[in-house]
């Protein structure tokens, strides 16, 4: 079974607790300590004035030389003396003993006093007591009394703990239900962080970053799915109408291959649309590159102009590639990025005229590889979501059942695999589209 949990507030409430009742003890113990010390203290000392006392009286005594005497002194003395006792002992004969008796609780301080009797010098053997019933009384009352006040006071600390706890906590509470009542899918005001404490507000700032990160994404989850239930179901329908056709009457062998020949096509499409839909799928969580080396970017876009040598004779075009540098990078990649930027500016450009794959050094770690052509200008406004899944700017909805607009977004994918970004611009009748990559990978 996985313990319980304690809640914050608990585990608050607990530690004040705890605080309370060591702080208390603490002090309790160090103020019957101190008591105990002054009244040991008070005793000692009373004790001291004692023993100068009675010696002061043998001295008296033994200029006399009468022990009579001496008893007679020490009856008047000490009769009134409850709490104090003495004992005074001669050649193993008790010669004075006061009422009362030492007992358990009495300090004992034993000496000896040189007692000179009829030329001859003799010790007396002296016993002083002090009586320490009451002071024993006045600690056993002062101990049970710091007791009460560390319990009492244990409780009172733990209970204005628990309540502080509990209105220095009705914040989050707060901050709870405002996010429990936010959604993805809602169109959420950010919460306002000076409304919280200072404590608070980073997260709070955090949140709203990453509720907008989340709203974002969401957005972009429903137009994507909207997106892909389009454009598969263009050559579905077409697939299902070309195929229900051919089935509504027998057909030669040549019109069924006509009609094969077709749906291949858009079969053809829709794995293409798949192929690129994993491939994103896969840079989106981290795909790393199959391969990394030291590459000639220059060479890789000779061999992709190469490959498009037909198409550009056939669109009367002509392209050239300036500029040469080398980064590590997954060359089939950098190829397929190319391939899809070279492809766009084929399809957009002035009939005639020149494009260039430029490379060139950004900076120390960086390298860019763009693809300029002539043509119209791109609208601003749609420069910023040229990159986009599924999005065509207006002047590229011809030719959309051979393009389904995931070109874009492969690039700005195999550009994040690299470590690099993505950039367009277009203005003055010249549109340059391309990417960054980091020269160490």
């Amino acid at each position: 079974m996985r313990p319980r949990r304690q809640s914050l507030q608990q585990r608050l409430s607990l530690w004040f607790a705890a605080q309370a009742l060591f702080g208390l003890s603490v002090v309790c113990l160090g103020v019957y300590l101190v008591t105990a010390w002054s009244f040991g203290q008070k005793q000692q000392d009373e004790l001291d004035q004692k023993v100068v006392l009675v010696q002061h009286l043998l001295q008296e005594a033994e200029k006399g030389g009468d022990l009579q005497f001496l008893q007679h002194k020490l009856n008047d003395f000490f009769s009134m003396q409850d709490e104090v006792s003495l004992t005074i002992s001669h050649a193993g004969r008790e010669l004075f003993q006061s009422t009362p008796a030492p007992g358990p609780h009495w300090i004992l301080r034993n000496l000896e006093v040189p007692w000179t009797q009829a030329g001859k010098t003799t010790p007396l053997s002296v016993q002083l007591g002090v009586n320490m019933t009451q002071e024993e009384r006045l600690l056993q009352r002062l101990a049970w009394t710091l007791l009460g006040a560390v319990a009492l006071g244990t409780a009172l600390v733990s209970l204005t703990g628990m309540w502080l706890v509990r209105r220095g906590l009705r914040p989050l509470k707060v901050l709870a239900e405002r996010t429990a009542a936010m959604a993805p899918d809602k169109d959420n005001p950010p919460i306002d962080a000076m409304a919280f404490a200072e404590e608070l507000r980073p997260w709070v700032t955090q949140f709203n970053a990453l509720l907008l990160r989340v709203q974002r994404a969401y957005v972009q989850l429903e137009s994507f799915n909207a997106d892909v239930a389009h454009e598969l179901r263009t050559p579905l329908a077409n697939l299902l109408g070309s195929t229900e056709l051919a089935l509504t009457r027998p057909r030669s062998n040549e019109e069924l291959q006509t009609v094969l020949a077709s749906n291949l096509e858009e079969i053809a499409r829709l794995s293409g649309i798949v192929t690129d839909m994993l491939f994103l799928s896969q840079a989106e969580r981290g795909g790393a590159m199959r391969t990394r080396a030291a590459t000639h970017l220059a060479a890789q876009a000779v061999d992709v102009i190469d490959f498009y040598d037909a198409t550009l004779e056939e669109a009367g075009l002509r392209a050239e590639v300036r500029g040469d540098a080398t980064a590590d990078v997954d060359a089939a990649l950098i190829r397929r990025a190319l391939f899809n930027l070279l492809g766009n500016a084929i399809r957009f450009a002035t009939p005639a005229s020149a494009i260039r794959i430029e490379v060139a050094v950004d900076g120390p770690g960086e390298v860019s590889v763009a693809v300029v052509n002539q043509g119209e200008p791109i609208d601003p406004a749609a420069l910023p979501r040229l990159f986009e899944r599924f999005y065509r700017a207006a002047q590229a909805r011809d030719g959309s059942t051979r393009h389904h607009g995931l070109g874009l977004s492969i690039v700005e994918a195999i550009a994040r695999m690299h470590g690099g970004r993505v950039f367009a611009s277009s203005q003055g009748g010249e549109t340059r589209i391309g990417f960054t990559v980091r020269r160490g990978g």
